[in-house]
């Protein structure tokens, strides 16, 4: 699931993925991303955006 949201997110918002603190490692027939500076952001603005909702 976290693979495909990956996915889509790195489709749709071209800077997903690729902030400092985002780990990339490319070999010849391998590429393990791991985003997880961009998704401590993503998880900061759904959780400000869950907060704004469930108050009105």
């Amino acid at each position: 699931m976290f693979f495909v949201a990956f996915l889509i997110c790195k489709r749709f918002i071209p800077w997903f993925g690729s902030l400092p603190g985002d780990i990339e490692i490319r070999k010849e027939n391998l590429y393990v991303a791991i985003p997880i500076v961009s998704c401590l952001l993503l998880s900061i603005v759904l959780s400000v955006l869950a907060s704004i909702v469930r108050r009105f």
